[in-house]
């Protein structure tokens, strides 16, 4: 759903990268260039959620749900995917998660990956509630220690001032870009209409009167 509560339907993350689509298409045919850049920094940063979404999942059903030779290679395939991006941010991090998903790994601890997934989290500018948690149907919660883990007030605080910065800017940029428009449509109008000999401000009859008598 688009909260991100709901066990049916399209994922939040959908919601959220179509909405994100779309601000960076107003922005680009709107010209600006610096705010589509940002838009296309998150787009990126969103990307890389399912693989982490899928690596913790098979983290977990190789440790605690004695997962086979197709969960493990699911599991390292995804990992795999997702490993660069996690060194760039935190190479010690990378290096957890490889041991554990890495194919002929002998042991997986989903704890670990878990945490060290976690660790990169503000580097790669996604949060606790992108990621979510792992979903048992049949125990109607979550795995045990699969949670969603938990998003700092001062994170949420940043996340919440750059939107409205944003959302601030854009209109900004609109509200001055509509008047510069109209003032320059007023000006070309009074110089076509001086052209004809019929100017839009003109001196009043009183004042020619006394111009006349002058």
């Amino acid at each position: 759903g688009v909260e991100g509560f709901d066990l049916a339907g399209q994922s939040k993350l959908n919601y959220d990268m179509f909405s994100l689509f779309a601000m960076g298409n107003y922005q680009i045919q709107s010209g600006n260039c610096p705010a589509a850049r940002a838009t296309t920094k998150q787009i990126i940063s969103k990307m890389y959620i399912p693989m982490v979404q899928g690596t913790l999942r098979y983290a977990y059903k190789n440790d605690k749900l004695s997962g086979g030779e197709k969960e493990k290679a699911e599991g390292a395939v995804f990992a795999a995917a997702v490993l660069p991006r996690i060194h760039a941010a935190n190479p010690a991090a990378a290096e957890t998660i490889y041991a554990s998903m890495k194919v002929g790994a002998s042991s997986t601890d989903f704890k670990a990956v878990k945490g060290a997934f976690e660790s990169a989290y503000d580097h790669m500018g996604i949060t606790c509630g992108d990621v979510g948690g792992l979903w048992s149907e049949a125990q109607n919660k979550y795995y045990t220690g699969m949670e969603p883990c938990a998003q700092t007030v001062s994170s949420l605080n940043t996340s919440v001032e750059s939107e409205s910065n944003n959302t601030l800017a854009i209109a900004l940029g609109c509200t001055f870009g509509a008047l510069f428009a109209v003032a320059a449509f007023m000006v070309l109008y009074m110089r076509s209409k001086e052209k004809q000999g019929a100017p839009v401000f003109k001196m009043s009859d009183q004042h020619e009167d006394i111009k006349d008598m002058n």
